[in-house]
């Protein structure tokens, strides 16, 4: 048995209309899970199976539709977590500031970083989500640690345009 905890505006995510994300999750998974509306989730299963389960149901906790957090089931998936208050400090100014940049006017940057890196990105909260192939997700967050810095959006597309061909090479 384990548990984590969730967002509870996330809950109704996870549980699905009639119970069919929580199903599925389960089937995939071949846990059982119990979740309250408080958003604490427990899991039953064995060894690995938690295990899937737990990234499975942390990805929907930050944000992510369940379909792409299904995908962290494939062996060559990773989801990585950054904290934008790891670059902000204790300013909320600063912390709203630079969670804007990240999604961009639009989304755009958000939107171009998916596309250029072939990955799924969600800023929810205090942090900012992808899930994709190993390799493409440490250059969105690479991609996005310059940006979170304080470089210009030029800057990370540079660097993630300059990765994504040498790995082509």
């Amino acid at each position: 048995m384990n548990s984590i905890k969730i967002p509870s505006e996330r809950t109704g995510v996870l549980i699905g209309k009639n119970g069919q994300t929580k199903k599925l999750v389960e089937r995939k998974t071949n846990t059982k899970l119990i979740v309250d509306k408080e958003g604490d989730v427990v899991i039953n299963g064995e060894g690995v199976d938690v295990y899937n389960a737990h990234i499975v149901i942390k990805a929907i906790g930050r944000g992510f539709n369940p379909s792409i957090a299904l995908s962290l089931l494939k062996d060559e998936n990773c989801i990585e977590i950054i904290n934008i208050k790891d670059f902000s400090g204790s300013s909320k100014k600063k912390f709203f500031r630079i969670k804007s940049r990240v999604i961009g006017s639009e989304g755009k940057f958000r939107k171009t970083l998916e596309y250029l890196t072939n990955t799924n990105m969600v800023v929810f909260g205090k942090t900012v989500s992808i899930i994709g192939e190993v390799n493409d997700v440490n250059v969105a967050r690479r991609g996005t640690e310059i940006l979170l810095r304080g470089a210009p959006h030029s800057n990370a597309y540079k660097y993630i345009e300059r990765e994504i061909s040498k790995a082509r090479e």
